[in-house]
């Protein structure tokens, strides 16, 4: 199928047309990333180097310390660029990179977030069955399907919006090429690249959630029905809480954006909740659980203390 396109460039106009302000915005954004790329980084290392994180939990949240890094790799560095540059085009291969990989990145820490609640189900509701259930293998196995529908999801909406004809305005009113901002330059018929967002994409984002909350109530009624202390009810919830907090800050600003109807949103709005969830939220994600999690937090004081070791020494 040929693509019809006549556009070779997109132009993103950025976060902000006030151009006094971009150069601090530049700097906070870096430090951001900075933290980000810090975090998830030092996450991904304690998980792979000490044997004592070799558990199913995680094993997923290293999943998911490799996904918000390159999330946010995919929207920020570009952003960052036409903070502090006059060139803001971004090539029509790029953009169509950019939405494909955000898209793969996003809706698979969708499905991770569900991964990760029943991997918290079963250890409180199934603590005798949980290394026979959660084996290496079938860690593995869902780590790998999530991964790879992700990429096809993405591939769907990479090449639908690719064969899409622009032949008007190329300017698009976002900080990163997305589906939504790219259906309103299209010329001819989109009513099915529409309803492939509403549609896959909505379940996708949506089929995890009702799993979540389908986890959290089977392991609230477990809690309430076998457990009789408050004092054990709480610490078993708070095992929870760092899962939660990062569910509600990845789906919250997801929901605004794509169910709201688009007569109801500005440009502006949409802007910033997108810096939420693609920038803010991949950030905070290592801090909420090294805060939390009292054995992730033993593991980075024992690789501090062994290159403090090794620098003393070397």
């Amino acid at each position: 199928m040929a693509n019809l396109t006549s556009v070779t460039e997109f132009i993103l106009l950025g976060v902000t047309d006030v151009h006094q302000s971009q150069p601090f915005l530049f700097v906070i954004f870096l430090t951001i990333y900075f933290v980000n790329v810090a975090g998830n980084g030092a996450i991904l290392t304690v998980v792979i180097s000490d044997s004592r994180l070799h558990l199913p939990m995680y094993f997923f949240l290293g999943n998911l310390s490799c996904l918000d890094i390159c999330y946010s790799t995919v929207t920020l560095p570009k952003m960052l660029e036409n903070l502090i540059s006059t060139d803001k085009a971004i090539s029509f291969l790029g953009c169509i990179s950019q939405l494909h990989f955000f898209h793969f990145f996003g809706s698979t820490e969708a499905m991770l977030l569900a991964v990760m609640a029943f991997d918290r189900f079963v250890a409180i509701c199934k603590p005798l069955h949980y290394s026979v259930i959660m084996n290496p293998r079938l860690c593995a196995l869902m780590a790998l399907t999530i991964w790879t529908i992700g990429f096809f999801h993405a591939l769907m909406h990479s090449l639908m919006t690719s064969h899409l004809n622009f032949c008007g305005s190329n300017h698009i009113h976002h900080f990163f090429c997305d589906v939504k901002p790219l259906l309103e330059l299209a010329c001819g018929n989109t009513e099915l690249n529409q309803w492939l967002l509403n549609t896959v994409s909505g379940t996708i984002a949506m089929g995890p959630f009702f799993l979540i909350l389908l986890s959290y109530f089977y392991i609230i009624a477990h809690l309430f029905l076998k457990t009789h202390s408050c004092s054990m009810l709480q610490k078993a919830l708070s095992t929870c809480a760092s899962h939660f907090t990062v569910v509600f800050l990845f789906y919250a600003p997801v929901f605004f954006i794509y169910l709201r109807p688009a007569s109801g949103s500005s440009l502006d709005q949409e802007r910033v909740i997108a810096i939420m969830y693609s920038v803010v939220t991949p950030a905070l994600n290592p801090l909420i659980y090294t805060l939390r999690n009292k054995e992730v937090k033993g593991a980075l004081k024992r690789i501090s203390r062994k290159s403090l070791r090794l620098n003393k020494f070397s």
